[in-house]
């Protein structure tokens, strides 16, 4: 029975990163039919609340003096998640390889590690700040190509510098997310953090239109929509649940490092992405990174 449940969560947690890695794929591929990427995010998200309403608006109505009372940590939870990550990805592969911009999002469980450090929430030890070192110098490598002109002329590829907001953006949302326990359901929770990125969302959306970067409604939309609600929006948050309530946080946090190789495989497969040398060389140091921060000290 336990290797079955094993095997089961496994599945879940695979499913979870595959959706998660296409994401960037469907992302680029909406660059492609020049799909605004705030407009996508505000529909993605929009149709996902529609979705969720039903089942979260009853317990939302009766804990609406909790929400209300914290109404603060809420919009900033919706604002760096739903706001910021979500519209910068999508913008930033307009400009970007998938590639880069996945391994720079890979850094993400270490820079939660220097939030929660800063914030006083968890106590960090010398291996944590070295790989936060190492790691750094990884997102450097890649948005600099390892080529000291482009940093010396500070010459960089936009979609880069983006991308490394929405890494720090999503960080910080993971860091306050785990700084307390929250008296609702994860689901009621997920669409009140919904709820204050759409706030947020809405001007976006119309400043967006304003300038003439609007949505057709064709078939390549329709699909690139229907991806983005259903799988990474959706199914991803219900197996990721799922997955660690079988077999414990620890061990289903081991699959984050999937998604990278899962999506750098997707882009070289549908968009003929080369691995260049300098992806290479920030992929070790990221690698190193990660591996220090999660190295405990000896009798600490």
């Amino acid at each position: 029975m336990r290797k079955d449940q094993n095997l089961t969560a496994y599945l879940y947690l695979f499913l979870t990163v595959t959706f998660w890695a296409g994401n960037f794929i469907v992302g680029k591929y909406a660059s492609y039919y020049d799909v605004p990427p705030f407009s996508l995010n505000f529909y993605r998200w929009f149709f996902a609340w529609l979705i969720l309403a039903p089942f979260t608006i009853p317990e939302i109505l009766k804990k609406k003096e909790y929400i209300l009372k914290n109404y603060k940590i809420f919009l900033v939870l919706g604002v760096t998640s739903i706001t910021i990550f979500n519209s910068i990805v999508y913008y930033s592969l307009n400009f970007t390889q998938v590639i880069s911009g996945v391994l720079m999002i890979s850094t993400i469980p270490v820079m939660i590690m220097l939030f929660s450090s800063i914030l006083n929430i968890e106590k960090t030890n010398i291996f944590q700040i070295i790989g936060v070192i190492f790691s750094f110098i990884g997102v450097i490598a890649i948005v600099t190509k390892a080529d000291f002109e482009i940093l010396k002329n500070l010459d960089f590829n936009k979609g880069d510098i983006t991308m490394v907001i929405a890494m720090f953006s999503w960080a910080l949302y993971s860091t306050l997310l785990k700084r307390k326990t929250y008296e609702i359901s994860q689901l009621s929770l997920l669409q009140v953090v919904i709820t204050c990125g759409l706030i947020f969302l809405i001007p976006l959306y119309f400043i967006e239109h304003q300038i003439g970067s609007r949505i057709r409604l064709d078939i390549p939309f329709i699909l690139i929509l229907s991806y983005v609600v259903l799988f990474p929006g959706l199914a991803s948050f219900f197996l990721w649940i799922k997955g660690i309530s079988l077999i414990g946080t620890n061990r289903s946090g081991v699959f984050l490092h999937l998604m990278p190789i899962l999506s750098a495989i997707m882009a070289i497969f549908f968009f003929n992405e080369k691995f260049m040398f300098y992806h290479m060389l920030g992929a070790c140091f990221i690698i190193i990174g990660i591996l220090l921060s999660n190295k405990k000290l000896e009798n600490a």
